[in-house]
């Protein structure tokens, strides 16, 4: 049987290209072409919005457009003067805040952002919520659910052709996107972020913060309140982004980096 996955995963990264994570310069390898991803992505966003109620004309609202706005402007800023800007040019950047009691956010390829109001008492106040939506946009932009689907992938469709796979087994497809990027809640387990993968999108959203004028300080105390609601019942944003003394410690030692980016708003 381990042969056999070896094999598997040996054929489908003949179908895969082969890119850098930003800052770490990491080689990641992922299954599905972005322009696949990001199809994919619209697709599920629609139907998400369109089937939960949006909150429009809030304060409440107003902020979570604000901040995305403001961080979009800086990742598109920060990917072009590293010569990334292709992993950010067919994104089309939307912000919404939606009625849920659940703890979550999460933006997907693309640049779909959605805030549940459940998040909002823990982030307290708009620099914290920059926090997770600058996280939360390094993920799409580092590609890291791509990486977890072409995982999934593997593991699931064995050596089979992905065109085929694909095209013959949607559903199993859809649900991997949904697990790998957290959208909805009620799609089984979730696909929780490697260790490596959240330390990467805490780096870079901590530099995005910055860029588009907000204190990255504010991460520590957030990350703090979120590792406070851990327990036997943690909220699904916990699932996918524990939080633990190690890495509000790493998010420490990366701060005087991450504020030397920092851009008065």
């Amino acid at each position: 049987m381990k042969k056999y996955l070896l094999f598997s995963i040996f054929c489908l990264s003949l179908l895969t290209t082969c890119s850098k994570v930003p800052i770490t310069n990491r080689s990641q390898f992922t299954a599905l072409p972005e322009s696949q991803m990001i199809g994919m992505a619209l697709q599920e966003y629609q139907h998400f919005v369109d089937s939960t109620g949006v909150v429009n004309n809030s304060s409440d609202a107003q902020m979570v457009k604000r901040v995305g706005s403001r961080l979009a402007t800086a990742v598109e800023k920060f990917m072009n003067d590293n010569k990334m800007g292709d992993r950010v040019k067919d994104f089309k950047w939307e912000y919404n805040l939606v009625q849920s009691n659940e703890i979550n956010a999460w933006c997907i390829p693309g640049g779909k952002i959605v805030v549940y109001t459940g998040i909002l008492p823990v982030t307290q106040n708009e620099t914290a919520l920059a926090v997770v939506l600058g996280h939360e946009i390094a993920h799409a932009v580092a590609r890291h659910g791509n990486e977890r689907m072409s995982q999934g992938l593997a593991a699931q469709l064995g050596g089979v052709a992905l065109d085929v796979a694909l095209s013959n087994k949607p559903a199993a497809t859809r649900n991997l996107f949904l697990t790998a990027y957290g959208v909805g809640a009620n799609y089984g387990v979730l696909l929780p972020y490697s260790r490596l993968q959240e330390s990467e999108a805490d780096k870079l959203g901590l530099i995005f913060m910055s860029m588009a004028g907000y204190n990255a300080d504010e991460a520590v105390p957030f990350w703090q309140r979120m590792a406070s609601l851990g327990g036997a019942a943690p909220p699904e944003f916990m699932s996918t982004h524990p939080s633990n003394e190690r890495r509000i410690k790493d998010i420490q030692a990366y701060l005087p980096k991450a504020k030397s980016y920092y851009k008065a708003q």
